[in-house]
């Protein structure tokens, strides 16, 4: 089998995701995702001809995020019209798996040339939502909720949390350890080798910098707010009554009771955000003098429990370390994506792991979660911190709606 090698990784900083506050929150989300494509090919000096496919990854396909966002934003940034573009919904997975499929068409010699990333304006789905049906819960279809009941994703990482005995301590520490290197790593500027600005449509410039970390933060100061989901465990979702709390303790009688210990100090902040990355083979690279950054090791998926939902990274983490021939040790970076405080406490408990390892640069809790594009996000930061601390193998992996996770381990060429 042929190796598959990424050549370059981009992003747009992370705006706040809210319309009328957000520095991104006008934009077509079409726009961001044409920002980091025209970036990939400028700095890589493509002729976007030779791009054999564009597999981009957007959670919520609806509205402006709709039809085919991969291909519509590769024709914004004036691709060249053979670039041919896909947009999949892996939910939060979305952003890896576009990784994850490109390296397999380069791998299996379809392709030669393959631009993966994603986008998400979560500015425009909150604002579009209905908070009463997220997006893997049908309610028409009671014969599936019957099998699999499906909740919130907040109250489920109350009802793990609960499950496991992880209380508030342990989740607020994990928070502002992420704030701090965050910090540090944005006052250090470890993210500028990947970072491109956003301009708007009159050329101005709408944003070059993380608009959402909140440096400063402090175990009091967390312990000031008050738990969110306890309030959405209780909103009913159908005309008899239930309720999602009722939803997770139809799998899980067990709990009695909820520890709600999350709010919005330990979950993933709501942002706007677009990131892509370059794959190339190894005869495309000989042929146009490429040179690559860091090689496919290995990916994998794993699905687990679409009731607790959050609780598939564990084992995807082991997965794909299999499949490597890999323990891990020999692994120097990994990224777990802070979707909730207690994703990451429980990655880092369940495979006894070196914290200094893990989530280097913070995380979701502080720099926010652009759920289509963080996957994408993930694999260049590992990246960009692997050659600045000249390691050399990062594992990548999180959580997704329905109970799955996508993983990915990168090693530097």
């Amino acid at each position: 089998m042929a190796e598959a090698f990424i050549v370059d990784a981009c992003r747009t900083p992370r705006g706040i995701g809210k319309v009328g506050k957000g520095a991104l929150a006008h934009f077509h989300p079409q726009h961001l995702g044409a920002t980091v494509l025209k970036a990939i090919a400028d700095r890589n000096s493509l002729d976007t001809s030779e791009v054999d496919d564009i597999i981009w990854g957007t959670s919520s396909q609806r509205g402006d995020q709709s039809g085919d966002l991969g291909r519509m934003a590769a024709l914004d940034a004036g691709y060249d019209v053979k670039a041919s573009g896909v947009t999949l919904d892996r939910f939060c997975g979305s952003g890896i798996t576009a990784v994850n499929l490109a390296a397999a068409e380069v791998m299996s010699g379809m392709e030669d040339l393959v631009i993966a990333g994603g986008t998400e304006m979560m500015s425009y789905t909150a604002a579009t939502a209905d908070p009463t049906k997220p997006p893997m819960m049908d309610n028409g279809n009671l014969r599936l909720r019957e099998k699999h009941p499906q909740s919130q994703q907040g109250v489920c990482a109350d009802a793990i949390a609960t499950l496991e005995g992880i209380d508030r301590q342990a989740v607020d520490e994990l928070a502002v350890v992420s704030q701090d290197r965050a910090a540090r790593a944005i006052e250090e500027k470890r993210f500028d080798k990947s970072l491109v600005p956003v301009y708007n449509l009159d050329g101005s410039l709408a944003l070059d910098h993380e608009e959402f970390p909140r440096g400063g933060t402090t175990m009091e100061g967390l312990a000031k707010l008050k738990p969110v989901f306890s309030a959405w465990a209780d909103i009913p979702v159908d005309e008899a009554g239930t309720t999602y709390g009722d939803l997770i303790r139809q799998k899980y009688p067990q709990i009695t009771e909820f520890d709600h210990i999350h709010h919005a100090g330990n979950s993933s902040g709501v942002v706007d955000g677009a990131a892509a990355l370059l794959l190339a083979s190894e005869d495309y690279m000989k042929r146009t003098g490429m040179k690559a950054r860091a090689r496919i090791v290995a990916t994998a998926n794993m699905g687990d429990c679409p009731t607790l939902m959050l609780n598939a990274p564990v084992p995807a983490a082991k997965k794909v370390l299999a499949r490597a021939g890999l323990k891990k040790e020999d692994i120097d970076l990994f990224e777990i994506n802070e979707a909730f405080s207690v994703v990451a406490e429980k990655f880092i408990r369940d495979l006894d792991l070196d914290r200094e390892k893990v989530n280097v640069n913070g995380g979701a809790m502080a720099l926010g979660h652009p759920i289509g594009a963080t996957g994408s996000i993930l694999i260049g930061t590992v990246l960009d911190e692997l050659e600045r601390t000249d390691q050399q193998r990062g594992l990548i992996t999180m959580c997704a709606g329905g109970g799955m996770a996508p993983a990915i381990i990168i090693e530097r060429v």
